[in-house]
């Protein structure tokens, strides 16, 4: 377990080098007191390990942008790919301030060995396209949580976020943004893969694996932000799991929200999927409510993966 004694650490993803796994995580002081505060002071850390279980601190990877910046006020969750030949890419989102208004923007930084990230100078590489997502025009601009993967037959990139529909049910809007990319610079936004009205007003950090044959789509949201429908029905919210059928392709996934099923409560939140060296899937998420109810904060051991 990842636990820090004076930063809250939670939202995480991974880059796998073949030797040790780097760890890349949200982190705030504690000095802040109230957890709540620490989304807007988020910065990145940087831990490595080869067992996932015993972590070793690097330098943190980035911290908040000089101002005037896409990323001027925080950095939020991202994901790590690397293109045959070329640099790690770290896609992350963004925080700045517009008029009052947070917005959330995807960025891109490089890396050659991990630890030394460079920020690109065409940052954000993509937005919230108003054609079919809720912009600050709005009062909201959700836009964040990137995940990025190949095409399954070769043609580029997708890249999926938590994103906001631009209409739909009232507390039911959440979407999975989709854009396109053939090099990892360029980025055409597409129509959102899921449909508002699924019973989630935000899908966040998702990720997409084939596990076992089979296409999964993790995601994670809380209680408070389930749609009107399955918030009455369900007590509580967290990790949640979708899964296409046995063989099917990996988008079929998308299509299965609606029965995303409850794999973890809140006690633990951003559920990420990661293979062990004896390539077994793993889950790992970070501690969010202790038993007296209070923000952890702290990154788990790896755990089986759920049945679903």
């Amino acid at each position: 377990m990842l636990s820090l004694p004076d930063s809250w650490v939670w939202d995480f993803w991974f880059a796998d080098d073949g030797e040790r796994y780097h760890l890349f995580f949200l982190r705030a002081s504690r000095a802040l007191l109230d957890p709540d505060r620490r989304h807007r002071r988020a910065s990145l850390g940087h831990a490595v390990s080869t067992d996932l279980r015993h972590w070793t601190l690097r330098a943190d990877a980035l911290v908040a942008a000089d101002a005037p910046a896409p990323d001027d006020r925080a950095i939020w969750t991202g994901c790590v790919v690397r293109p045959p030949g070329g640099p790690w890419h770290m896609f992350y989102t963004g925080l700045s301030e517009v008029d009052g208004v947070f917005v959330q923007t995807t960025c891109l930084a490089t890396s050659d060995d991990l630890d030394v990230w460079s920020r690109h100078p065409a940052n954000p590489v993509l937005r919230a396209d108003p054609r079919w997502y809720a912009t600050r025009e709005g009062g909201d601009e959700p836009w964040r949580d990137p995940w990025v993967f190949p095409d399954p037959d070769g043609a580029g990139w997708h890249l999926i976020a938590t994103a906001g529909a631009r209409t739909g049910p009232a507390g039911d809007r959440g979407v999975l943004g989709h854009a396109r990319s053939p090099d990892l610079l360029t980025w055409t936004p597409q129509p959102p893969l899921t449909a508002p009205g699924s019973g989630f007003d935000q899908l966040e950090v998702p990720q997409l694996e084939v596990v076992h044959g089979r296409p999964l789509l993790v995601f994670s949201c809380l209680h408070a932000e389930l749609g009107p429908g399955r918030r009455a029905v369900e007590p509580t919210g967290g990790i949640w799991m979708a899964t296409g059928p046995e063989g099917g392709g990996l988008f079929d996934a998308f299509a299965h929200v609606g029965a995303a099923r409850l794999v973890s409560d809140d006690r633990l939140y951003v559920g990420r999927l990661v293979r062990d060296r004896d390539g077994e899937w793993a889950l790992l998420a970070f501690h969010n409510r202790g038993p007296d109810g209070r923000f952890v904060g702290a990154i788990s051991d790896p755990m089986p993966l759920p049945r679903v």
